[in-house]
């Protein structure tokens, strides 16, 4: 993990230096390496805004409690790992250099809800998804080829992942804890920022995806969802 974390930090200045100039074939490449890494190979690290829950007190949970919010929570880690992977995927091949752009930025505030869900899964002493790296190259491999057929698409899939992922979210805020509201205020704003994040894809011009591969897209999340809560 230590060697993992080193290589992540070196290539996050090659990538600091990248952003002074075009990018390079090459560049991407070490881009999308440097996001892997640091994604699933070394800890989320520090956010760049602050965790919701920072100013709120903790609450006593029974073991039950605790086990379930923390499922929940590695549930919505393992999504925050998708997005990114997703976000970077259409990013690579983006033909439009304002929607790349977008797109980056989505990614960082997802790598905020990244960081803010593995500190609160370690704080209910629990470990994120054993299988970050196979919903990491997934997404990624699917956001690649969306975004293969054209800019349009690839925002209409942004957008339609963004609206099941909302609804996801509302189901997670019916189901922690009442009691548990650190986990809930982290929820609540990640739901939040996934909400503007689809209305953005929507005003960049996302085509809406056909019904039959909403369906798709829905039961491949509900495979990862139930896998991720117990792994």
């Amino acid at each position: 993990m230590a060697a993992e974390y080193t290589a992540c930090r070196r290539l996050s200045a090659i990538i600091s230096h990248m952003q002074t100039r075009n990018l390079t074939p090459l560049d991407r490449l070490l881009s999308s390496a440097n996001n892997a890494l640091r994604t699933v190979a070394a800890p989320a690290g520090r956010p760049a805004r602050p965790n919701p829950a920072q100013n709120i007190t903790e609450t006593e949970l029974n073991p039950a409690q605790k086990r379930h919010a923390a499922g929940l929570m590695r549930v919505n880690h393992a999504g925050e790992v998708a997005a990114q992977a997703l976000y970077q995927g259409h990013a690579a091949v983006a033909r439009d250099k304002n929607i790349e752009a977008q797109m980056q930025r989505a990614a960082d505030e997802e790598f905020d809800h990244l960081a803010w869900c593995e500190q609160r899964i370690h704080e209910l002493g629990h470990e994120p998804s054993r299988l970050s790296p196979v919903w990491y190259a997934g997404a990624f491999a699917i956001g690649a080829a969306s975004g293969a057929l054209g800019d349009k698409w690839s925002l209409g899939f942004i957008a339609e992942t963004e609206r099941q992922v909302c609804d996801h979210l509302e189901t997670h805020l019916q189901g922690l804890p009442t009691s548990d509201a650190r986990s809930r205020a982290i929820v609540e704003q990640m739901r939040d920022e996934e909400q503007e994040h689809g209305e953005n894809a929507v005003e960049a011009g996302a085509a809406e995806l056909p019904r039959p591969l909403q369906g798709l897209m829905r039961a491949t999340a509900k495979l990862m969802t139930k896998t991720a809560y117990w792994v």
